[in-house]
């Protein structure tokens, strides 16, 4: 009989539920939990029968506290299933997610785990990747197998569960405060142009006519270091294209960002000639070259002035992300961020704001974030107002003090 693989479909772990169900997809029974409520619901079938189902939970560290609420409430009105998390957070914090209450902790990618544990039925304490609790404390077996990117779905098509198609995996850039590639590690991954056009394929088949790719940086797709495969980029947007030729095509906006100095007048001609996207998200966080350096960026201030005017002159409108309340932040570094947002506004960008937050699994992990002085904010809300800047600067100041608390709470522990 098939096991039950029941999926607390929520907030921000969608998307990677999304590809551990279609890889168990043939050989599970797989039901998607809008909610707790509905999680509970659908644990107590199976309990029922004799069955000890899999619930399976994927989050960012933001909303880790939140889901430590739901599984205990899960838990003690559904008890008796097996809760497994997966994800940037459980990965980079397992023992403090599984003292929350999760059974199992897939560690890194988790597509070869769930196959082994909830599709053939193996001994969780022989599967690579996953991590539990003996006698309080935490015994591993190692992050989890990286297969090819082809070896797996993108999406769950069977489920109708679609998502952007993640065509790279790892970043070799390590830049200090992005989780990515200490997930992934520092290295790129590509899924092949054949497997996104059977992607593609599938999508047409419901009726879905726009394609999205996630990706951590979209002109580094076919190249293995910090050069551009323009070859290799041309030749999967001309397959997107040939497979698709009145859909929408989305590539270098959200979910993925282009880095500045990728951004030549050749590259934005290739752009230009597929994509139906008018904007291009650009990751500039910072107007301070020392910062640029110590959180190993790899680019300058000249190269993201140079996207900006590039991208503008190719018929582009620039959203440059700016990252505000960097550990060791001075007046003068943030004065030299704001100078650059207002040059970018005035060549014909937009400012996406972000504030830092210390994730877990990053160098950054232990250091303190900035505040935002009260000039600073009210420039910000300035552009917000004259529409020149957008983004989440507030609610990651929120979230940053959240982590650091839960940081201050492992410590204790």
């Amino acid at each position: 009989m098939k096991r039950t693989f029941v999926v607390h479909h929520a907030k921000s772990g969608v998307v990677a539920l999304n590809v551990i169900s279609a890889a168990v997809q043939d050989r599970a029974r797989v039901v998607f939990a809008r909610d707790a409520s509905d999680l509970i619901r659908a644990l107590r079938e199976p309990l029922a029968r004799g069955e000890r189902p899999v619930a399976g939970w994927s989050f960012y560290s933001p909303d880790f506290p939140a889901m430590a609420l739901d599984l205990e409430r899960v838990k003690a009105q559904a008890p008796g299933a097996l809760h497994l998390a997966g994800g940037v957070h459980a990965s980079a914090e397992p023992l403090q997610t599984l003292r929350a209450g999760f059974d199992l902790v897939a560690v890194g990618e988790g597509e070869s785990t769930a196959v082994r544990l909830i599709a053939e039925g193996e001994d969780a304490q022989k599967i690579p990747g996953l991590s539990w609790l003996e006698d309080g404390r935490l015994r591993s077996n190692g992050p989890g197998e990286r297969r090819p990117l082809d070896d797996f779905p993108a999406f769950n098509a069977s489920a109708g569960k679609w998502n952007a198609i993640e065509i790279t995996r790892g970043c070799v850039y390590a830049c200090s405060f992005c989780q990515t590639p200490f997930m992934f590690k520092a290295r790129f991954r590509h899924r092949s142009v054949a497997n996104v056009r059977e992607h593609i394929r599938w999508m047409k088949r419901d009726g879905i006519r726009y394609m999205r790719f996630l990706t951590p940086t979209c002109l580094s797709y076919g190249s293995s270091d910090t050069s551009v495969n323009l070859a290799a980029v041309e030749d999967l947007l001309a397959a997107v294209r040939e497979e698709m030729p009145e859909g929408k095509i989305y590539f270098g906006t959200f979910p993925s960002e282009c880095r500045p100095e990728h951004l030549t007048a050749e590259a934005l001609r290739v752009l230009r000639r597929y994509v139906d996207n008018t904007g291009l998200v650009i990751g500039g966080q910072s107007g301070s070259e020392r910062l640029l350096r110590e959180t190993h960026r790899g680019h300058g201030v000249a190269e993201v002035i140079a996207a900006v005017r590039l991208s503008v002159e190719a018929g582009f409108r620039p959203d440059v992300d700016f990252l505000f309340g960097l550990p060791g932040e001075t007046a003068e570094d943030r004065a030299q961020s704001l100078a650059l947002a207002r040059r970018l506004i005035a060549m014909g960008a937009r400012v996406h704001s972000h504030a830092f937050m210390p994730l877990p699994g990053t160098p950054l992990r232990g250091a303190k974030p900035v505040p935002l002085d009260a000039a600073s904010m009210r420039e910000l809300e300035r552009m917000e107002s004259a529409g020149a800047m957008y983004g989440q600067w507030r609610k990651h100041q929120e979230i940053s003090a959240g982590l650091v608390a839960l940081r201050a709470q492992r410590t204790r522990a």
